[in-house]
């Protein structure tokens, strides 16, 4: 705590010698309690659920003086107990979440490098992927254009493992080159269109052992309308371009509704289609859709069944859904039905043509402002497989399949100063 202070003097000490505009420094400690019995995948006959908290904690520092704007965020993810009380080091460490540095040349445009998040429109391409602990960002370079109904982003990332001499193949999980461009445009206060083009390039090493690196296009228009009473948005992605020299062609398209029947309650449903490939498609065309970096635990369902590091190029998915939202006080209820089919056929070896229906998933989730730092939420989801769940997904569907968690959110501000 003394050394904390120490640097807080010290940053304090220097935005008076450069006149800083302000300076603001919060922390956020987020644990998490879950339990997991059939969260992501069927649980298989004699296999049992588990338990574990994990938590994040942050350290941000938010800087201005007048064209500059600098941010940094420290995080450390853990898992309560993977690391032995007597231990002399914690082999989590400490990282870099956001490192950026913003420029503001005109009231219009602005630029800004370093790590930093990437996140639009409703984040199911680009998104920060809060709930996850880690979350994600990017090291990139972005510039931004914007008016008073208008903006426009664009900017790219280049990632390496080191700084080498020689050509080195990039071995991260990761894309090795990203070049990207967002438009939106708030045409009246209602009706809102955003258009996104993104290019994502991954290396691989050929036949030859030669590295080469393939570009992934994913592209298409978000829209929305918003009154007092209504909310609704639409979109419609496509993918195209190769990947480890296949040839790429999927989509993704999807429509929401939701109406505010009262101050309260709030009522709303949804269908999202993302494209796959059937079981006995033996083209080398990629046609399953893939969100790429999409905040994908906020879509198809709280269980993680799809996406959420899984059903990759498989039969794709078809989510048809209600959503009930009532807030009272301090109190937020939501309930959200799922019912999942495949978007392409579901063949055996033995060439038998599966129903399409997966499952049906229940999430309940809560939320309650227990003061002004400190938020708890928390759910409970249960999943109904079907034998063609059984079949992509392994496990045994007759089992109960549910997950629960609660999550404790503290976020106080520590430190500002402001001139």
């Amino acid at each position: 705590m003394k050394k904390l202070k120490l640097i807080l003097i010290l940053i304090a000490g220097l935005s008076f010698e450069i006149q800083a505009q302000e300076l603001d420094v919060n922390l956020q400690i987020r644990p998490r309690f879950e339990y997991r019995n059939g969260y992501k995948q069927l649980l298989q006959e004699g296999q049992k659920g588990t338990s574990q908290i994990s938590q994040r904690s942050r350290l941000n520092f938010n800087y201005k003086q007048e064209d500059l704007i600098v941010k940094l965020t420290l995080q450390n993810t853990r898992t309560w107990g993977d690391v032995p009380s007597t231990a002399a080091a914690d082999k989590n460490g400490v990282a870099v979440f956001e490192a950026w540095a913003q420029y503001n040349f005109t009231e219009k445009w602005s630029a800004r490098m370093g790590r930093q998040v990437l996140s639009y429109d409703n984040q199911r391409i680009l998104g920060e992927m809060d709930w996850a602990q880690q979350a994600q960002s990017h090291d990139a370079l972005t510039f931004t254009y914007q008016t008073e109904k208008q903006k426009l982003d664009f900017g790219g990332a280049y990632n390496s493992t080191a700084e080498n001499v020689l050509q080195t193949p990039y071995t991260v999980a990761n894309y090795k080159a990203l070049q990207y461009a967002w438009y939106h445009n708030q045409f009246t206060e209602s009706l809102g269109a955003s258009f996104l083009l993104l290019n994502t390039g991954y290396e691989y090493a050929n036949a030859d052992a030669k590295l080469l690196v393939d570009y992934k296009q994913t592209f298409g228009p978000y829209l929305t309308y918003k009154t007092s009473k209504i909310d609704t948005n639409f979109w419609l992605y496509g993918q195209t371009g190769k990947s480890t020299d296949l040839n790429v062609s999927a989509w993704n398209a999807a429509i929401n509704f939701n109406y505010s029947l009262t101050d309260s309650f709030k009522a709303g449903l949804g269908y999202e289609f993302l494209s796959g490939k059937a079981s006995n498609d033996g083209s080398t065309v990629i046609k399953s859709f893939n969100p790429i970096f999409g905040t994908n635990h906020g879509f198809n369902g709280y269980m993680d069944y799809f996406y959420v590091g899984n059903h990759l190029n498989n039969v794709g998915l078809q989510d048809a859904f209600i959503k009930l939202n009532y807030n009272v006080n301090k109190w937020q209820f939501a309930l959200i039905p799922h019912v999942f089919l495949s978007a392409a056929d579901v063949v055996t070896p033995l060439n038998e043509k599966l129903d399409s229906y997966l499952g049906t998933e229940i999430d309940a989730t809560f939320g309650y402002n227990f003061k002004k730092d400190i938020t708890v939420s928390g759910g409970y989801s249960q999943m109904f497989g079907s034998k063609t769940m059984e079949f992509i997904k392994n496990g045994d569907a007759g089992h109960t399949n549910n997950w629960a968690w609660l999550m404790i959110s503290v976020n106080p501000r520590i430190f500002t100063y402001k001139k």
